[in-house]
């Protein structure tokens, strides 16, 4: 696979949480793409992608199915486009074919990978980097996503509160520094490579390191069990300039589309 098909599947198989967490949601496979829906009206857990390039004319009629599917189950829905999936002319006229759909871009996180961690260039701070395992933590997960993401409690709760949410490829971490929770990460095995989403520290204790420090924890671990070395994510600007830092490069671009 090409490096932006690696961060492309590793980002469809994450996003499956969304769909299966709640008990109440649906992942359906589409004529070309994959809806996901989490069982809420909030639009950033409603989450669609193309599972195969699409060609001129192409993009419009699986947005036309995508948009039937969500139309049964809420008005409010996201598309994650990984750009190198259109051809030339597709990706010309992008912007107008998800306007038609009533959809804004409201994000273009840069698809990045690096092929191992580059050692850190400064000591990080002690991190004691657990498991999402019990009920307590999976609280402590969605109250830190909720803070660190402005989610609201209750659909943050919703997701990431349900044991059966945490026992497929999602595989969430809690750090710990003196027994208080300070950062979260969550850590996807597929495609090839280590997906990493919702790195979050919370807000009073962000620039002192501990974003890196569960990183690194948090992925080791799963290099120890997986044998897998290579590393993915969407970078948000915020955390662009650590990911160079810590050997990740820029691999294709994606855009995230909103209902307005």
């Amino acid at each position: 696979m090409s490096e932006y098909q690696i961060i492309e599947e590793n980002l469809r198989h994450a996003m499956r949480f969304f769909g299966e967490a709640s008990g109440s949601g649906e992942v359906r496979a589409l004529d070309g793409s994959v809806a996901m829906f989490s069982g809420l009206d909030y639009g950033v857990f409603n989450i669609a992608l193309l599972t195969r390039p699409a060609a001129d004319g192409e993009l419009e009629s699986r947005l036309t199915d995508l948009a039937r599917f969500f139309r049964e189950r809420t008005m409010r829905w996201s598309f994650w486009l990984c750009e190198d999936l259109l051809d030339a002319a597709a990706r010309k006229r992008e912007k107008h074919t998800f306007s038609t759909f009533g959809m804004r871009a409201i994000s273009q996180p840069p698809g990045m990978l690096a092929p191992m961690l580059l050692p850190p260039l400064r000591p990080l701070p002690e991190i004691e980097c657990r498991p999402v395992r019990d009920a307590a933590l999976r609280s402590v997960f969605a109250e830190i996503t909720a803070v660190a993401f402005d989610i609201p409690f209750t659909v943050a709760h919703t997701v990431y509160s349900r044991e059966e949410a945490w026992t497929g490829e999602y595989q969430g971490f809690v750090g710990l520094v003196d027994g208080r929770a300070v950062a979260i990460v969550a850590i996807v095995p597929a495609g090839g490579a280590i997906g990493v989403y919702s790195l979050a520290t919370m807000p009073s204790l962000r620039r002192q390191g501990y974003g890196e420090a569960m990183l690194r924890a948090a992925a080791a671990e799963v290099q120890r069990r997986t044998g897998l070395t290579q590393l993915v994510l969407q970078s948000t600007e915020a955390g662009y300039s650590m990911y160079r830092r810590m050997g990740f490069r820029d691999a294709t671009k994606f855009t995230v589309y909103l209902t307005r």
